[in-house]
């Protein structure tokens, strides 16, 4: 059986899926507050950045993957209007449930969908529009789930990969001080799940840098590729055009 990553440790790629959701089995109820009290709110910034690079226009299809509670999603639905077809998706039932009641609560209807990024249920050349938030990583065939994206998106459309990344090497002494001592630390204070947000640091050591995915996106058919450092490189934007 062939093996991949889960944080640091080495697992059966079956095995890795079911870890993974655990861990947002478990986090669900609590992502929000997290996210805010993990980042200081910056979280909220870089995915505004995000939304305004997707472009996203009145009429527009969407495709929100990994969407969790569903900040993109609500304001791809703003945006892409009555005319528009914002899907906001996740292969978590847990994430996907919390995000669904919080878009309902604020008055926005759109369709939400348990969705597998590496077995995407839609047809070739559907959507204008692509995006996974911070959920790139936790993907087993990260290349598979870009292919995916490639197949369903329509020519002239943009996938847009907000996740985390290697930060700049001043930072790098900080940031590990971070993510394996106080990052834990908030998760058992908060969320009474230490393990959780240790793998969550974890994974974002495993994951690919800027110019790796670059590449990772480039070999799955995109154009243009580009990417924007955040906040000293803790999190990039990468945007891939498909012709």
């Amino acid at each position: 059986m062939s093996k991949t990553h889960f944080g640091f440790e080495t697992v059966d790629e079956q095995e890795k899926a079911k870890k993974v959701a655990g861990v947002f089995d478990s986090v669900a109820s609590n992502y929000d507050l997290m996210n805010d009290l993990m980042s200081g709110g910056l979280h909220r910034a870089w995915k505004f950045f995000a939304i305004g690079q997707a472009k996203v226009r009145p009429g527009y299809k969407v495709l929100d993957l990994a969407g969790g509670t569903g900040d993109l999603a609500k304001a791809f639905a703003k945006q892409a209007g009555e005319k528009g077809e914002v899907w906001h998706t996740d292969i978590n039932e847990s994430m996907l449930r919390v995000g669904r009641d919080r878009l309902i609560d604020r008055g926005v209807i759109t369709p939400t969908l348990i969705c597998d990024a590496e077995k995407i249920p839609f047809p070739d050349n559907y959507f204008d529009v692509i995006t996974v938030a911070f959920g790139l990583r936790n993907m087993t065939h990260k290349d598979g789930a870009l292919a995916e994206m490639y197949r369903v998106l329509k020519p002239g459309g943009r996938v847009l990969v907000l996740e985390f990344s290697k930060v700049w090497e001043p930072l790098k002494k900080a940031y590990d001080l971070y993510s394996f001592k106080f990052l834990p630390w908030l998760g058992d204070k908060f969320a009474k799940d230490a393990d959780s947000y240790r793998y969550l640091a974890e994974s974002i050591r495993m994951h690919p840098d800027q110019e790796t995915l670059k590449i990772m996106m480039e070999r799955a058919g995109l154009d243009r590729v580009e990417y924007y450092n955040l906040s000293g490189g803790v999190v990039a934007l990468h945007v891939g055009t498909k012709f």
